[in-house]
C-alpha cells in the first residue's frame, strides 16, 4: 500500500511539473517585470534541466506553440535556439518533430499550419539552429512543386504564396549567406508569376474601379512587397527579433541540416485555399 501511495504521489508530482512547464512556455513573451531576454534565458535553463524527464512533453508543447501562436514565432525560435546551444541533440529532435508536423500539415491540407511550420523552420536559420543551405533546398523543392503540370492552379499558387510569405523573416540572413541562391529562387518565382493566369481577378473584385483604393490580386500584392524588401536589401523594422540579443551564444551553436523534404503529390481529394483580392 505504501508503494502504491508513493507511485501515485510521484505521478501527481510529475503532472504538476508538466503543467508548470506548459504554463511557463505558453506565457513567455507576455507582460512581465523582467525583460523578455532574461525570461527566455531563465526558461531555457529550466527546460534544459528537465529535458531528461520531460523531453517528449517539451517537444510537443514547443511545436504546438509554433503552430498555434504564430504571432510569437520569433520568441519561440529564440527559445529553441538557446536550447540547441545548450543541448545539440535536443535541437536535432526538435527539428525532426517540426519537419514531421510540416509534412503532416501538407498531407492533411492544413494550409495555415503548414505555412506557420515553414515560417518557424525558416526563422530557425536566424537562430543558427538550421543551415541556410538546407532551407533553400526545401524552398527549391517547393518551387519545383509549383511548376508541376496537370495540377490545379490553386495548388501551384499556394506553394509560391508560402515561400513569399516566409521570406520577410529570413530574407536578410539568406541574402547575407547565400545571395546567389536566393536570387535564383526569386527569378524562378518571377517567371512563375509572369506565366500565371489571373482570370479570377475580375470576378473577385468588389468594385469595378480602383479609386479610391486599388484592388490587387493577392499574389501580385505580396510579390510587390517582397520586391520592395529585396530593393532595401531585406532590411525591415516590423518583425521583433529577440534572438539578436543572444547572437554571441547562438552563433557558437552547431547547426542541423533539414532532411530532404518533398511535398506530397496532388490528390483529387485535396482542397486548396482560393485566391482573394487585397485593398492597397
Amino acid at each position: 500500500m505504501d508503494r502504491a501511495y508513493r507511485k501515485r504521489r510521484r505521478v501527481s508530482e510529475n503532472q504538476e511539473i508538466e503543467d508548470r512547464l506548459e504554463s511557463l512556455i505558453l506565457r513567455v513573451g507576455e507582460k512581465s517585470t523582467s525583460s523578455l531576454e532574461s525570461n527566455l534565458e531563465g526558461l531555457a535553463s529550466v527546460l534544459e534541466a528537465d529535458l531528461s524527464t520531460f523531453r517528449a512533453k517539451i517537444l510537443r508543447i514547443l511545436t504546438d506553440c509554433a503552430i498555434k501562436m504564430p504571432e510569437k514565432c520569433t520568441i519561440y525560435t529564440t527559445l529553441v535556439g538557446l536550447l540547441n546551444a545548450k543541448n545539440f541533440n535536443f535541437g536535432g529532435e526538435f527539428v525532426e518533430y517540426m519537419v514531421k508536423t510540416f509534412k503532416e500539415s501538407l498531407k492533411n491540407c492544413k494550409w495555415d499550419a503548414a505555412r506557420y511550420a515553414l515560417r518557424f523552420l525558416a526563422d530557425l536559420v536566424n537562430c543558427h539552429v538550421i543551415s541556410a543551405t538546407s532551407l533553400l533546398q526545401l524552398l527549391d523543392n517547393m518551387i519545383d512543386t509549383a511548376n508541376e503540370d496537370n495540377v490545379p492552379q490553386v495548388r501551384r499558387d499556394w506553394y509560391v504564396f508560402a515561400i513569399l510569405s516566409t521570406l520577410p523573416w529570413v530574407g536578410r540572413e539568406l541574402y547575407e549567406k547565400k545571395e546567389k541562391v536566393l536570387e535564383h529562387l526569386l527569378i524562378q518565382i518571377e517567371v512563375f508569376l509572369n506565366k500565371r493566369t489571373k482570370k479570377h481577378h475580375n470576378a473577385l473584385r468588389v468594385w469595378a474601379v480602383d479609386t479610391p483604393h486599388p484592388q490587387e490580386e493577392y499574389l501580385d500584392c505580396l510579390w510587390s512587397q517582397v520586391r520592395k524588401l529585396r530593393q532595401d536589401n531585406w532590411a525591415e523594422k516590423h518583425i521583433p527579433r529577440p534572438y539578436l540579443a543572444f547572437d554571441s551564444i547562438l552563433c557558437e551553436a552547431l547547426q542541423h541540416n533539414l532532411p530532404s523534404i518533398l511535398p506530397p503529390p496532388h490528390h483529387d481529394s485535396y482542397q486548396y485555399p482560393m485566391p482573394w483580392v487585397i485593398y492597397r
